[in-house]
């Protein structure tokens, strides 16, 4: 997934970003309110992490302006606000989940997979398509039964795959979720991400489907997942 990290605290942004990154994740990281919005208003995160006490805007502001903007990116709060109010408001606003600090980092990553399991995967802890099997929980991959040794960016390319199967991803979408800021990646490197990703999984027949000019879909176009 992309995160964007909306946190003023130096050390506890770096420190996030170096263990989400480590998990698999594309990590971004803006240290105020007003950059958080300019960021979330393009639309190209799976998830943020927002801290409410920010420089500029406050965090429940960035919340309230990207649902009015109907923006459905899903919204993880994480603050030292622990008022039963605070929690309410966030919450109310739309936020996804609301954890104080201080936390437990493997909780935070547990949190993250509930949240984006919810949002991009009806709940499913483990999305089955034909001969592969993809587990959201730990994102690990296995075909017939066998895992898939995936580097990160293979990861993250298969989890948006899996996520819209059925249905086409352009090259453009693909870069949005496995980049991050300042990442110099072409579009013909997507082919690179994809070929490597077909090598692994296609001798289990799994089908990674190219539409010239316009993308790739994992299966046949229009096909329900099962």
């Amino acid at each position: 997934m992309r995160l964007l990290i909306a946190e003023d605290d130096p050390i506890l942004a770096d420190g996030l970003m170096h263990s989400l990154r480590a998990s698999g994740h594309a990590v971004d990281c803006v240290a105020d309110g007003v950059a958080a919005d300019a960021a979330l208003a393009s639309g190209a995160f799976d998830l943020v992490i927002l801290d409410l006490g920010m420089p500029r805007m406050h965090g429940l502001e960035v919340l309230r302006r990207m649902r009015a903007r109907k923006s459905r990116i899903p919204v993880l709060i994480l603050t030292a606000h622990d008022a039963t109010e605070d929690r309410v408001a966030g919450l109310d606003l739309g936020a996804d989940d609301y954890l104080t600090k201080p936390f437990e980092l493997v909780e935070l990553e547990a949190r993250i997979r509930a949240v984006a399991r919810r949002s991009g995967h009806g709940g499913q802890a483990v999305v089955e398509l034909g001969n592969l099997t993809f587990d959201t929980v730990d994102r690990r991959a296995r075909v017939r039964g066998e895992a898939v040794d995936l580097s990160a960016r293979e990861l993250a390319l298969l989890e948006l795959l899996v996520a819209r199967a059925g249905r086409l991803v352009s090259k453009e979408q693909i870069l949005d979720h496995v980049c991050e800021w300042g990442d110099e990646v072409s579009e013909n490197a997507v082919e690179v991400y994809i070929h490597r990703l077909r090598r692994k999984l296609e001798p289990g027949g799994v089908r990674i489907s190219t539409l010239r000019g316009l993308g790739y879909c994992l299966g046949t176009p229009g096909r329900k997942r099962t």
